[in-house]
């Protein structure tokens, strides 16, 4: 199938967002440059199979995955020169938590001119169905797998001031939320999972309440887990004290100031001054 696109794509590499689960959410412009490509470099040529033969698409795939060598790499950015390359991910769009990055870095150390086509990505879905606010975010990848690794990640990130999005998998999701309620305490939670697709949900709330509905309905697919931003609590000064002195029995006045930032959302280091005058 040709169009006049096939003619007027200008050699480089196009980066092209693809359906994170309905199929009809792939763009006019993706279609148009997915059709103009001589090639398209992918994580898996069934899953792009499956989307081009959808779409009514015959093109040459390249397989370019986290075990992509530098030659592969190279072998590609040359080919960017002269022709267009696509650069698509599975779902969703490319490098955001997969292997594009330094495909992306490497072509533009080469000179090679870069188009990124915006679509669909289940991180920006998720925060606008999960009612947490979206003012302000951080993504964050996915969660360590290993408890303590897990418990370290989220206590870097809990002074940050701004809901946390993380992806995350079925089988870790109930995992993950008890580590949520037990390193952030307090914080309203969202997991949206199978989104843009049939089964489709996002529940909201306590992390263990959710946690518990998981446990007892397991989850499949993919799972994209919101924590909210830390809650700073009206506290008296007597009442923030109390709390410090409380912890300095048994921890550093670091620790004890780290614990109760956690705990209240009041800055670390305005505690770790309280903490010291205290001892």
């Amino acid at each position: 199938m040709t169009s006049h696109m096939d003619q007027t794509l200008r050699p480089g590499l196009y980066i092209v967002a693809t359906p994170i689960g309905n199929l009809g959410d792939i763009t006019l412009r993706a279609i148009e440059v997915l059709r103009g490509v001589s090639v398209i470099a992918c994580e898996d040529s069934r899953i792009t199979g499956k989307l081009l033969n959808h779409l009514q698409i015959s093109k040459r795939m390249i397989r370019y995955d986290d075990h992509a060598s530098e030659r592969d790499r190279n072998a590609l950015i040359e080919r960017m020169h002269s022709e267009a390359v696509a650069l698509v991910s599975d779902a969703g769009t490319p490098l955001v938590s997969d292997p594009g990055f330094r495909l992306v870095k490497a072509a533009r150390e080469a000179g090679v001119e870069i188009t990124s086509l915006p679509g669909p990505a289940a991180a920006i879905v998720a925060l606008t169905l999960s009612g947490l606010p979206s003012d302000r975010f951080l993504f964050a990848g996915f969660l360590p797998n290993k408890a303590k690794a897990r418990g370290d990640a989220l206590i870097d990130l809990a002074d940050v001031p701004a809901t946390l999005v993380f992806y995350e998998t079925a089988p870790r999701i109930v995992d993950a939320l008890r580590a949520v309620a037990q390193f952030l305490p307090g914080r309203e939670v969202a997991v949206a999972r199978e989104l843009t697709k049939k089964f489709e949900e996002c529940r909201s709330g306590d992390p263990l309440d959710i946690a518990g509905h998981y446990e007892s309905h397991p989850a499949k697919g993919e799972i994209v887990l919101m924590v909210g931003p830390p809650v700073a609590k009206t506290l008296s000064e007597a009442d923030v004290d109390a709390l410090l002195r409380n912890e300095l029995a048994s921890l550093k006045p670091s620790q004890a100031a780290a614990k109760v930032a956690r705990e209240t959302g009041i800055d670390r280091k305005v505690l770790y001054t309280k903490a010291l005058s205290l001892k």
